[in-house]
């Protein structure tokens, strides 16, 4: 009898290391979180304003980089002393400079309406993501950038491509031991390089006012250094405004 109970103890243990020892993707979000200043103080976060360069060809691009939480975004560059907003959106138009006219000219209506469902993103599109609409699932583990990493599937709001819906599909890859993203994976939806995956990385995390952010970005092949970033900057909406409205 003493026999029979202890094995059936050990079957049950057996059974439950499993669960135990598994991480669900809600374990390693909130880790995310937790390692990089606790969800409350992200939960404060409106706004930053990030400082930093590019290199084009040994040549330092300053960069200056806007984004709030309501969906707002700006990204401005200095070339040869000359300002281009590569990309503006104040909740309702998206535009860009023209880099041949130099006028700014607003984004095609399928662009913009695909920016507006998913203005979720920032600080990071896993805060709340359940209550964004978004999905979120553990694929295992794997290995990136010679580190080990969790594999995490994260599905935004469907995004029209040529007229017809389609999913928003990315696949980020936390640090085993940080719980940090170091990699993003998206597949691109459209034009010439349609089902590659263009790929982020993300490294040399710092603190800023409690809250920890990647200083080093590299998005479709472009490194980005990072300088400063400020959160919860004074912002003036009218400046993500399209010139013309501004009128």
């Amino acid at each position: 009898m003493k026999t029979l109970k202890t094995l059936v103890i050990a079957l049950v243990v057996l059974a439950i290391a499993p669960a135990m020892t598994a991480q669900t993707v809600d374990e390693i979000i909130n880790n995310y979180f937790e390692n990089t200043g606790g969800i409350d103080a992200w939960n404060k976060v409106e706004g930053a304003k990030m400082v930093g360069s590019a290199n084009q060809g040994g040549m330092e691009i300053p960069v200056t980089m806007y984004q709030t939480t309501d969906g707002k975004q700006m990204i401005q560059i200095n070339f040869q002393g000359q300002q281009m907003t590569m990309l503006s959106f104040d909740g309702e138009n998206m535009w860009s400079t023209n880099m041949m006219t130099m006028a700014a000219e607003k984004s095609d209506t399928e662009t913009t309406e695909n920016m507006k469902k998913n203005m979720g993103s920032f600080p990071s599109p896993f805060l709340n993501y359940k209550e964004k609409g978004f999905q979120a699932e553990y694929l295992g583990k794997e290995t990136k950038e010679g580190a080990e990493v969790f594999k995490v599937k994260l599905t935004m709001q469907p995004i029209m491509v040529d007229g017809k819906e389609q999913p928003n599909v990315s696949f980020f890859y936390f640090d085993t031991e940080n719980y940090v993203p170091i990699m993003s994976e998206t597949e691109i939806p459209s034009g010439p390089m349609k089902g590659q995956m263009a790929i982020s990385t993300f490294s040399d995390y710092q603190e800023v006012d409690g809250l920890y952010f990647p200083f080093s970005l590299s998005m479709a092949g472009q490194a980005i250094d990072m300088k400063e970033i400020k959160l919860n900057p004074e912002v003036d909406n009218a400046m993500f405004a399209f010139p013309e409205d501004k009128k």
